[in-house]
């Protein structure tokens, strides 16, 4: 586990975020699109690591609020200290994943954001085919949009055969030197 003063000097380090700057003024919530989804607003996330315990960044790393946040950028527009809260948010998808605390609500999020990177390391840009079969078998929602398919299809905007970009290999190096594999 990570020490709570830590945690807020790791998020200060990778985005450059000083949590105690927010005060609180409430324009990255009202700006934001996607605050009817969330169980906790982007001004409460900021909040709860201000407080800085173990149990309040615990809660905000299992909300479902920073998986339905879009990285639109609104919040960080908007903010009149000018910080980043999305960037706050993209720290905190990561380690709510190495603490294994996703939300379960989180769940089809991640298996898009597995099956999209999936194809693009194959292939070297997104494939609409490929992505939906990967996608279908992650999340095993095999059915809830079947009927889209073949209208997609025959209006031309599935094409059954990917595009392969000529650089793959130097694609598929990025994706290995991420991972941190030489």
């Amino acid at each position: 586990m990570t020490k709570p003063a830590a945690f807020a000097e790791k998020i200060k380090k990778i985005t450059g975020v000083h949590l105690p700057e927010c005060y609180q003024c409430g324009k990255c919530t009202a700006g934001c699109p996607m605050t009817k989804h969330m169980d906790l607003r982007p001004n409460q996330v900021m909040r709860l690591l201000q407080a800085g315990t173990e149990a309040s960044i615990n809660e905000a790393l299992s909300s479902s609020a920073i998986w339905s946040c879009v990285g639109c950028l609104t919040c960080t527009q908007r903010c009149p200290k000018k910080l980043d809260p999305a960037a706050v948010m993209d720290v905190l998808r990561e380690e709510s994943l190495k603490r294994g605390l996703a939300s379960p609500l989180a769940r089809k999020i991640l298996a898009f954001h597995k099956s999209f990177l999936a194809v693009v390391e194959q292939t070297g840009r997104m494939g609409e085919i490929p992505l939906v079969g990967l996608y279908k078998l992650a999340s095993m929602d095999l059915f809830s949009d079947l009927a889209l398919g073949p209208a997609m299809f025959f209006k031309g905007k599935l094409p059954l055969k990917p595009h392969l970009i000529k650089g793959r290999k130097e694609v598929k190096r990025i994706f290995s030197e991420c991972r941190g594999v030489k």
